[in-house]
């Protein structure tokens, strides 16, 4: 049964739009050539230097669908801030998807010369880098250290009404001291005269090579210790995609509507009270719907997800290849 947020048809787009997302990103980490696989993969089509980060990627494509929805269902004024340690690929992916980066780079076009210019440029010499940079279409301000995600978010909505900020924070860099101390930010903000700040905790469970701790507390512990922040938080958790769109979906529609209430109560109201905001943990493999096992070792949902999970010259073609087929538009693929 589908929710009221998502109706069948609506589903199946979003879930081909997260898909055809999560081939860009992986497209820009791996391949040299042969972007639509139009012919058999080989190793002559993958770049020999290979730099970017899978693991945080396909988590923030889907926050990044569902944020669409749900600016377009609520006329949002929203912004979208990243505070991963990476995941480049995302963002310059769903700006290509959705025809942002050719409008900016007229040579990056959306077809498959276009495509294969956007994976050769990516963490490429002359190209760009391996993270979101200001050569990024709509990119604000880079960051180089992590922690500062929540306290950018709630810099830009004050005194800004009518702003939203969906601020995605990842588990290891919630582990930082300026990250740990932004939570209590909820304090200073005004439901009459400020904007509203979403934080999204994407509870993936690893850093580079370390499970975090936010990820290895119970859900009860972490939902008290975001209580004791002042927050309302909501839990999306789980791996199978049709449910999880549908549980996304549904929480985004109450943080919405919770926020526009909030601020009605002050704004119409007077109600002075201070509010508890809401916020989101989604929790979501690490490397979410890429290859599980690689070489007989596991990889989504591990740590071996974070960067480049196929890096062995003599394995790469093969495997990559697997990975590949998996994301491909189905009008395009075709059997091995």
């Amino acid at each position: 049964m589908k929710t009221e947020a998502l109706t069948a048809d609506l589903l199946h787009k979003m879930d081909a739009y997260w898909r055809a997302a999560n081939y860009l990103s992986v497209g820009q980490i791996y391949l040299y050539d042969n972007p639509l696989l139009r012919r058999p993969l080989t190793l002559a089509d993958v770049k020999h230097m290979l730099l970017g980060h899978w693991g945080t990627t396909p988590g923030q494509n889907f926050i990044y669908v569902h944020l669409n929805r749900v600016i377009k269902k609520y006329d949002l004024d929203m912004i979208y801030i990243s505070g991963p340690g990476h995941g480049g690929p995302a963002a310059v992916a769903n700006t290509y998807l959705e025809g942002t980066y050719s409008e900016v780079y007229p040579d990056i076009s959306q077809d498959e010369a276009g495509l294969r210019k956007l994976f050769l440029q990516f963490s490429f010499p002359g190209g760009i880098p391996s993270h979101v940079s200001p050569e990024c279409p709509g990119s604000i301000h880079e960051g180089g250290e992590l922690g500062y995600s929540l306290s950018h978010a709630f810099g830009a909505v004050f005194d800004n009404s009518e702003l939203v900020v969906a601020c995605v924070i990842g588990d290891g860099e919630a582990e930082t001291g300026p990250l740990a101390t932004a939570w209590h930010s909820n304090k200073f903000l005004d439901p009459a005269s400020d904007g509203a700040v979403l934080p999204i905790l994407h509870l993936n469970g690893y850093k580079i090579a370390n499970p975090t701790v936010l990820a290895r507390i119970t859900h009860e512990e972490l939902d008290q210790l975001l209580r004791g922040y002042g927050w309302t938080p909501y839990f999306v958790d789980g791996h199978e995609p049709a449910l999880m769109h549908e549980a996304l979906a549904a929480t985004l529609d109450t943080a919405v509507e919770q926020i526009k209430q909030i601020q009605h109560n002050a704004r119409a109201s007077g109600d002075l009270t201070r509010p508890r905001w809401p916020m989101i943990v989604l929790r979501s493999p690490k490397g979410w719907t890429g290859p599980k096992i690689i070489d007989g070792k596991p990889v989504e949902g591990t740590f071996r997800a974070h960067q480049v999970p196929i890096s062995d010259p003599a394995a790469r073609a093969e495997n990559l290849k697997l990975m590949l087929w998996h994301f491909m538009p189905r009008y395009v693929r075709k059997p091995d």
